[in-house]
Formats: structure tokens, C-alpha cells, sequence
């Protein structure tokens, strides 16, 4: 009775340490890595109906009545497919087409995303005080990724280094005296 009970716990474990499953099974062998987002700017109709795995920062979500748009600064992933680097290593925007319900409260501006979708061509939206271009994917899969918390650095007790001393640190009493 405790065998099959160490099994599932061991199977929980292994798939929790994996970490997330950002394309699905059923699509991997189907993903064009070979396609930069660059690429994808310049000619986004001659790409229509490859599927390829882009992220980035949400800028907006906005629900449609089919449904849920969300524009979404790139940016570069990691080999994880996380999107890292900060927004001025984008090469652009594109829009994702999520055909499921999404609520766009669930994807805040800000918000880390990495999206699987086949792209659909090019739409044209005003951007500020410009019509501007974005490659258009119709997204099969959508990972939202958990924000990255800051890490600060401390100084461990005692102070080792260049001002170890009597007193264990510099700041350590008022001063040494002789």
C-alpha cells in the first residue's frame, strides 16, 4: 500500500523540479525555431501559418468578442523560453490572438509571457501618432511567467576582507585605540 503512494510522490517530484512546459507536447516537433522575430517584422505574410514561440512584456490585453488580443513588447528568451533583458533589448511588438477566454486582468502590463502561436499575417493599429505594423500570431499555447523577485547581496558577520581588524570590521566600535 505505501509503494504506490512513494511512486506518485516521486512522479510529483520529478515533474515539479522540470519546471514549466512551455510548448505542448503535440506542437514541438511543428515549432520553426530557425525564424528570428526580426525576420518575422520585415515579411510577416510570407511567415503565415508557420508556428513559432515568441515572449515578452505585456503592454495590453484587451478581450475581443472572439477573443483576447494581447500586445506584447519582445523580447529575447532564455533556454527555458523565459523572456529576459530589459525593454530596450526589443526588436518590437507583436499581437497574440488567444481564442480561449482570458481574462486581461490575469495579464497586467509588465507581465512576462511567452506565447506559441501560428502566424497570421500583419495588422496595422496606431501606435501613439503612427500606424505601426505588428506581426500577428493566432496562439495556441500561453505560459505566464511568475515575476522575478530582486536579490539583494549582504555582507556576511563577520566582516571578512580588507578591513578585517581588532574589532572584527571597521564600523564595528567607536575606534580602536592602542
Amino acid at each position: 500500500m505505501n509503494v504506490p503512494w512513494a511512486i506518485m510522490l516521486v512522479a510529483a517530484t520529478v515533474t515539479a523540479c522540470t519546471g514549466a512546459t512551455v510548448i505542448p507536447p503535440n506542437l514541438e516537433e511543428r515549432v520553426d525555431r530557425n525564424l528570428s522575430f526580426d525576420q518575422l517584422k520585415e515579411a510577416p505574410a510570407s511567415y503565415q501559418g508557420r508556428l513559432v514561440v515568441f515572449g515578452g512584456s505585456v503592454l495590453s490585453a484587451r478581450r475581443l468578442k472572439d477573443a483576447t488580443r494581447i500586445e506584447v513588447l519582445q523580447l529575447p528568451l532564455d533556454s527555458s523560453l523565459e523572456p529576459i533583458g530589459r525593454p530596450t533589448d526589443s526588436h518590437g511588438r507583436f499581437l497574440a490572438f488567444h481564442k480561449e477566454f482570458l481574462d486581461p486582468a490575469a495579464l497586467p502590463p509588465g507581465t512576462h509571457v511567452t506565447v506559441v502561436g501560428e502566424v497570421t499575417g500583419a495588422v496595422t493599429l496606431a501606435l501613439d501618432e503612427i500606424d505601426y505594423v505588428y506581426p500577428s500570431l493566432d496562439s495556441q499555447a500561453v505560459t505566464v511567467w511568475p515575476p522575478r523577485l530582486p536579490t539583494y547581496w549582504f555582507r556576511p558577520y563577520p566582516y571578512f576582507g580588507a578591513y578585517w581588524g581588532p574589532h572584527w570590521g571597521p564600523y564595528w566600535a567607536p575606534y580602536w585605540v592602542p
